[in-house]
C-alpha cells in the first residue's frame, strides 16, 4: 500500500500594484495593457475617450467596417435578456472611405493603437477592404469579422465553414502589409471551433479573436412575435462568458502557440483573469461599456490588483497558467514508499 502526503502549494507572495508588469504581446503587437475594447460596442472610441484616456488601454478595436455605407437592419434591433443582450444591428456603418477620413484620422491624432475590424458579403469585399487599408498608416492590426453571411454561398456564415473562413483570411493576407497582424474573429456557433481556428491559421491569420456573439432569439409574449425585427440576433454579455472561456481553452490546447484575443461577457478584472488563465494573450471588453463607459480602464486596474494579490509580477506569467494545474497538483503529492518500506523492515 502506498500512502501519499498532500502538501499545499507554496503561497505566492502578494505584490503591490506597481510591481506588476501589465504589458503583453498579441500577434507581434506590443501592448502596454492586455485590455482592448471590443468591436461594435464603441464605434472608433471617440465616445469612450470622454470617460477615460483611451491611450492607456491596449488598443481600440473599431466597429466592423464594410466597403460601402450600410444602414443596418430595421428596428427594433436590440433586446435585453437575463445577464446579456441581443443585437441585430446589421453592421450599420459609414463605409471605408468615411471611416478612413474621420475615425482612423482621429485615432491617429489621438495616439491610440487601432485594430481595424472589417466585414463583407463576399470574399472580394474583404480583399478590397484590405487593399484599401494597406495604403494608410496608423493601423496596428486588422480584425477580420468572418461572422457574416456569404451571399455567394446561400447566405452561409463564413465563420461556420472552414473552407469559407480560409478563403477570406487568404484574401486579406494577400492584400495586407506583412508587418500588420491579422486576427480572425471566430463564431462559437460551430460544432468544433478548433477546426475553424486551424483553418484560419493555416490560411495566414496571425492570431484569433475568440469569440463573437452567439446566435439567439427573444419572443415578445405580449405581442406574440419575435422581439427583434430581424428575428434573431447576437447574444452578448455575462451570459456567454463560460462559453467564451471554454472556446479559448480548447483553442489554446489545440494551438499552443497561436495568439488569442479573448472576449465575451467581461465585466470585472477577475473575468479578464479567467480568459488569461485559459490561454488568451489579451482581452476585449464590449457590452459592459453600455452600462459603464469606463469599464476597459477599470477592468485593467482590477486585473492588476488581482494579479498582485496572487503574487504575480508579470501579466505574461498568468497566460495559460490554468493549463498546468495537473502538473502542479502532481507536485503536491509526495509518495513515501521508502518510509513504508523502512517501517516494514523494522517490524
Amino acid at each position: 500500500m502506498t500512502r501519499a502526503v498532500v502538501r499545499p502549494a507554496e503561497a505566492l507572495r502578494p505584490q503591490t500594484h506597481d510591481e506588476v508588469d501589465m504589458s503583453t504581446s498579441l500577434a507581434g503587437l506590443d501592448l502596454p495593457s492586455p485590455i482592448l475594447t471590443a468591436s461594435g460596442c464603441a464605434a472608433a472610441g471617440k465616445e469612450l475617450d470622454q470617460f477615460f484616456d483611451i491611450t492607456e488601454i491596449g488598443a481600440v478595436v473599431t466597429k466592423s467596417i464594410m466597403p460601402e455605407p450600410r444602414s443596418g437592419r430595421a428596428t427594433p434591433r436590440m433586446a435585453e435578456t437575463p445577464s446579456g443582450m441581443l443585437n441585430s444591428i446589421g453592421l450599420q456603418g459609414p463605409g471605408i472611405a468615411s471611416f478612413l477620413e474621420r475615425d482612423l484620422a482621429w485615432l491617429r491624432q489621438r495616439g491610440a493603437r487601432a485594430v481595424v475590424s472589417i466585414a463583407g458579403d463576399t470574399v472580394d469585399d474583404y480583399a478590397r477592404l484590405a487593399k484599401t487599408l494597406r495604403m494608410h498608416e496608423g493601423i496596428s492590426a486588422i480584425e477580420v469579422n468572418i461572422s457574416c453571411p456569404n451571399v455567394e454561398d446561400r447566405g452561409k456564415v463564413f465563420a461556420c465553414d472552414a473552407g469559407s473562413s480560409s478563403a477570406v483570411i487568404q484574401a486579406v493576407r494577400r492584400n495586407t502589409d506583412s508587418r500588420v497582424p491579422i486576427l480572425a474573429k471566430l463564431s462559437p456557433d460551430v460544432t468544433d471551433i478548433t477546426t475553424i481556428a486551424l483553418a484560419c491559421v493555416r490560411a495566414g491569420a496571425d492570431g484569433l479573436s475568440v469569440i463573437n456573439t452567439l446566435l439567439g432569439m427573444v419572443i415578445d409574449t405580449d405581442r406574440l412575435r419575435p422581439a427583434l425585427a430581424g428575428v434573431t440576433g447576437g447574444l452578448s454579455g455575462p451570459a456567454i462568458r463560460p462559453v467564451a472561456v471554454r472556446c479559448v481553452w480548447q483553442i489554446r490546447q489545440a494551438l499552443p502557440d497561436v495568439p488569442i484575443l479573448g472576449m465575451g461577457g467581461v465585466r470585472t478584472g477577475l473575468d479578464a483573469l479567467q480568459f488569461l488563465l485559459a490561454g488568451a494573450n489579451a482581452v476585449s471588453v464590449g457590452t459592459m461599456v453600455f452600462n459603464d463607459p469606463s469599464a476597459p480602464l477599470r477592468v485593467h486596474r482590477e486585473l492588476q490588483t488581482a494579479l498582485a494579490e496572487r503574487g504575480f509580477t508579470r501579466l505574461v506569467d498568468v497566460i495559460s497558467y490554468a493549463h498546468g494545474y495537473l502538473d502542479r497538483d502532481q507536485q503536491t503529492l509526495d509518495p513515501i514508499d521508502e518510509d513504508i518500506d523502512a517501517v516494514a523492515e523494522e517490524q
